[in-house]
């Protein structure tokens, strides 16, 4: 994000004055930079006072949906805290408008690097002892995650639990179907399987396991890692979390677990990879330490590749109408295919 454009979509004066009203610190707004994140969100990380802060918001003219999810995501930080899920600390957050012209919140700087974004540092690059607890360590978040009591947080009402399996094919068939507006789109026949798979999940939609907090996007490029162990410092980028069924998180770990060579799904790349535990081992470690029945966890994986190549298929749709990098576009569908391909793969192995 440029200078400009960061500047486009954070008045610095009207949020000194927020920040005042709510007693965050003192004196003026210093050090400002933009972060690098995953997604169109501003992210700016400043000074004020004593303290550092990293403030997130939609982009400038994002759509109304766009800029609830970031009212959301605030609402999941502020429910987190005390609790064992590492994540980033909220200090605040705003959902009137006329401040910024979005909602937005502010967070605590998170101390830690992205393992999908770059080679791994030291420690961790040398030690296969610490790359296999690294994997583990995410496992226990969302283990963490799955022990908390959505109305005991304040999230009760945050989503809609009753028959959240039951919606999910058709939800996401919509989704695929939504894609025939943009122009050039080959249109679902582009996904071979997509629905043979869809109905295999309808067929054998299992009971779903008991309610509980989801991340909704849980992978290696939403997790930040301690600089100097393997445990993690947060989880990030709640856009997506919801209330219901908390082994759909854990199928889209596995569903987005890198390969032997270190390449997971989508832009998702570690190296070196070699100490990681495989797939396999992170369900088993789940099991061994939940009290939830993992029986048809190979469900959750399939629903998890269904619904990542349907969201990944969205991008080539854009870009063959001339509304993304078409480089980008052929990349995401090459994903989607190999996703709906394993998740083929996945069903003949449970035949």
């Amino acid at each position: 994000m440029t200078n400009t454009a960061w500047q486009a979509a954070v008045d610095l004066d009207r949020l000194t004055q927020w920040m005042d009203a709510h007693g965050l610190e003192d004196g003026p707004i210093t050090g400002a930079v933009p972060l690098a994140g995953g997604t169109q969100n501003v992210l700016l990380r400043f000074s004020r006072g004593a303290r550092e802060f990293v403030l997130r918001r939609p982009p400038l003219h994002a759509r109304p949906e766009v800029c609830a999810t970031i009212a959301r995501e605030a609402r999941v930080l502020a429910a987190l805290a005390g609790s064992k899920v590492p994540h980033p600390a909220l200090f605040a957050s705003c959902v009137d408008e006329q401040v910024l012209g979005a909602p937005f919140y502010l967070m605590a700087p998170v101390d830690g690097f992205n393992a999908s974004a770059r080679p791994l540092p030291a420690p961790h690059a040398v030690d296969s002892a610490m790359q296999r607890r690294m994997g583990f360590a995410m496992v226990d978040a969302l283990l963490r995650l799955g022990e908390l009591d959505p109305q005991a947080v304040g999230l009760g009402d945050f989503g809609k639990p009753q028959g959240f399996l039951a919606r999910q094919v058709t939800r996401w068939c919509s989704q695929l179907e939504q894609y025939r507006t943009h122009a050039g789109w080959p249109g679902p026949a582009s996904l071979p399987g997509v629905i043979e798979v869809a109905r295999w999940l309808e067929a054998n939609r299992p009971e779903p396991s008991p309610t509980g907090i989801l991340h909704g996007d849980f992978h290696l490029a939403n997790v930040m890692f301690r600089p100097d162990r393997a445990e993690l410092a947060a989880v990030i980028d709640w856009e997506l979390a919801t209330v219901g069924d908390p082994l759909l998180d854990l199928g889209w770990l596995v569903a987005t677990w890198p390969d032997a060579s270190g390449q997971g799904a989508g832009t998702i790349r570690v190296a070196p990879w070699q100490g990681f535990p495989t797939a396999a081992e992170l369900v088993v470690y789940y099991r061994d330490r939940s009290q939830r029945d993992l029986s048809s966890i190979d469900w959750y994986v399939v629903l998890a590749r269904f619904k990542l190549g349907i969201l990944l298929e969205g991008s080539y749709a854009r870009s063959c109408a001339g509304k993304a990098s078409a480089e980008l576009g052929q990349r995401h569908h090459a994903s989607a295919l190999r996703l709906l391909g394993q998740a083929r793969d996945l069903i003949a192995e449970l035949a």
